[in-house]
């Protein structure tokens, strides 16, 4: 065939192509012509559907709904207007009208958009009186949130206009519409959010509405989001809060037999309903950029710590699996760790030139100990790589180094190192177990979060697998039983090795470093730990005032709660973490606490005197750099 053939065939195999759509769209198919979106004598517009209640486990409302109104606007309805007089009454400046005004004439010139959103009732009746002289305005009715307690503002999140990449993701959001931010208001959106309604409203030739779209056959009606209910305990949260104040840390209590989180703390915590309404975007700046107490970090879940002397327990279980150790072995301690030439790892256990096993071991937190444990489990395998691979696999196996795949949706994933970890630091070889031996007590490079350390008790409370930490409960009237949260997760370790370990657990209470926070009638197991606090200011490392760490759980027999505590700066685990999760144990089991005094120090007793002490160093030092 000639090329002269071949291009005429091709031109006229393009137009019968363009020709039959074009005769399908307009004679067949009619559904174009029937969208109202694509009549420009329509106007939508939408009914917003009340966002769903939060409860807590008990059916303690938690969050609810206010009304708000939202100035709209349709752009191509706009008439000339007094500039002066309407940004008077909205009470904002000129420089956002015009952007208020350019981002809905942007969106769309013909589809209603928020031009001011959340006005407050008083705003709102003073405003509706006169809206009748700005053609292409009008005001909407719709709910915002409201907080009857203050109380887990790091749980529960906010809601906020949704941003450009959301808007680029889905099709169901407007400019200037609501969205869940953080917590279980982002975690739980598509159930919280509801379906909204939409109407069309026909106009005539004079752009005036004369009634619903062939009668209103495409319209929908709103339908409200779903009200859901949270593991969460709020009398126990509340009282966590009021021990923590005046103190930074975190907190996770975790009911070992479901995974349900009881309680998830972290402080310096906001009033949660500094986020809602007009004042929110002034409120979110001067807590964002509060980079000093950092209220908008979730400790609880974001905050990585060296887990100390708790991660000793770990220890403990992997040497007994791996058979390194009996019960029975016996160490010496000398005041501390002698290895290598000249490196030593001091120890206050308080026993010198004695045997000392496991139970003596747990219960008075001898480094001595389990830095021999340690190293007994790297060198049982040929090479020190793959004696840190298997102690690694062991310890991730607890749930450490990884998101833990709970239903929040903020979170870091600390840290266990294994062989290639520390091949890359050593690329020519040359490290053994001695190089990593600070593993051995909850220093070295490991780094966990407190959610994390809550699940590893769990797991040592349930003598060897854990259920995934889940905040969700019920969605509507159902319970939520998703497997994911449902199904055990099983460690490494053999079930017959908890019992010895979680006995010196029970020691640390009787006999050992948490003897003052000891509860009658309820058998306590638990760890206290002292974790050291190095900080980097301008690239030099900086030593502050340890952490202060504790992990319990109680009974010892069917435990109902497991918790961890740490405390930014508190010294040792028996000062201020031990007493705090004692407490609240005896609150969340008993129903009350008797012991005031303790709960008296705890509520009034500030460690923000070390924190400023903390600030006053860094910012010397950051000087001196300079």
């Amino acid at each position: 065939m000639s090329r002269k053939y071949l291009l005429f065939f091709l031109i006229l195999i393009v137009g019968s192509i363009f020709i039959a759509r074009l005769f399908y769209l307009q004679i067949i198919d009619d559904e174009s012509r029937k969208n109202p979106l694509n009549n420009s004598a329509v106007t939508t517009k939408y009914a917003y559907p009340d966002r769903g209640y939060v409860y807590d486990r008990n059916g303690k409302l938690l969050v609810a709904n206010q009304s708000s109104y939202d100035v709209m606007i349709i752009p191509k309805d706009v008439e000339p207007l007094d500039t002066i007089e309407f940004i008077n009454l909205l009470k904002i400046t000129k420089k956002e009208f015009i952007k208020n005004y350019n981002r809905a004439r942007n969106y769309s010139p013909r589809i209603p958009s928020i031009f001011l959103s959340q006005l407050s009732k008083e705003d709102y009746a003073y405003l509706q009186e006169k809206m009748y002289k700005y053609k292409g305005f009008y005001i909407q009715k719709r709910f915002i949130r409201q907080y009857p307690l203050n109380s887990s503002a790091n749980v529960l999140g906010y809601i906020s206009e949704v941003n450009e990449r959301t808007l680029q993701k889905t099709n169901y959001y407007q400019p200037g519409e609501l969205i869940g931010f953080q917590g279980i208001e982002k975690q739980y959106e598509s159930e919280l959010r509801g379906v909204k309604g939409v109407s069309f409203v026909q106009k005539n030739r004079f752009n005036k509405e004369i009634g619903a779209y062939k009668n209103g056959i495409y319209d929908t009606l709103a339908q409200p989001g779903k009200d859901i209910s949270l593991t969460l305990d709020i009398d126990l949260q509340m009282y966590a809060e009021k021990l923590m104040t005046n103190k930074r840390g975190g907190i996770v209590a975790i009911e070992p037999s479901t995974g349900e989180i009881l309680s998830l703390i972290s402080t310096p915590s906001y009033n949660p309903n500094m986020m809602v309404g007009r004042k929110r975007s002034k409120n979110s700046v001067l807590l964002f950029n509060d980079t000093i107490k950092k209220p908008m970090l979730d400790r609880s879940l974001q905050a990585q710590y060296p887990p100390g002397s708790p991660f000793k327990l770990i220890n403990a279980l992997i040497g007994l699996q791996e058979d390194v150790i009996t019960t029975e072995t016996a160490f010496y301690c000398y005041h501390g760790y002698r290895y290598g030439r000249s490196s030593f790892m001091k120890c206050h256990c308080g026993i010198v030139a004695a045997p000392i096993r496991l139970n003596v071991g747990i219960y008075r937190s001898c480094n001595t100990y389990f830095a021999n444990v340690y190293r007994k489990i790297i060198e049982k395998y040929e090479d020190p790589e793959k004696g840190m691979n298997v102690w690694s696999n062991h310890v991730k196996s607890f749930g450490l180094g990884n998101f833990l795949g709970y239903d929040l949706p903020s979170g870091q994933k600390g840290l266990v190192p294994d062989g290639n970890y520390y091949n890359k630091f050593y690329p020519n070889g040359g490290w053994r177990s001695t190089t990593t031996i600070s593993n051995a007590i909850g220093q070295g490079e490991i780094l966990t979060t407190p959610i994390q350390l809550a699940n590893m008790t769990a797991a040592i409370a349930n003598r060897g697998f854990y259920f995934t930490p889940h905040i969700i409960k019920k969605i509507g009237d159902s319970i939520v039983t998703d497997i994911k949260y449902t199904k055990p997760k099983y460690t490494t370790i053999n079930t017959k090795h908890f019992e010895p370990v979680i006995q010196g657990m029970f020691d640390v209470f009787e006999k050992g470093t948490a003897r003052g926070s000891k509860i009658d009638n309820i058998e306590i197991v638990g760890k206290t730990g002292t974790a050291e606090n190095f900080k980097r200011v301008n690239g030099e490392r900086v030593q502050f005032t340890d952490h202060s760490i504790f992990i319990a759980f109680a009974p010892k027999e069917n435990p109902k709660i497991a918790i961890a505590v740490f405390v930014e700066n508190g010294y040792w685990g028996s000062r201020w973490a031990a007493p705090i999760a004692s407490l609240m144990i005896e609150k969340y089991i008993n129903g009350t606490v008797k012991r005031e005094s303790l709960e008296k120090r705890m509520f009034e007793g500030s460690i923000e005197e070390e924190y400023n002490k903390q600030l006053e160093i860094e910012n010397y030092v950051a000087k001196e750099e300079k």
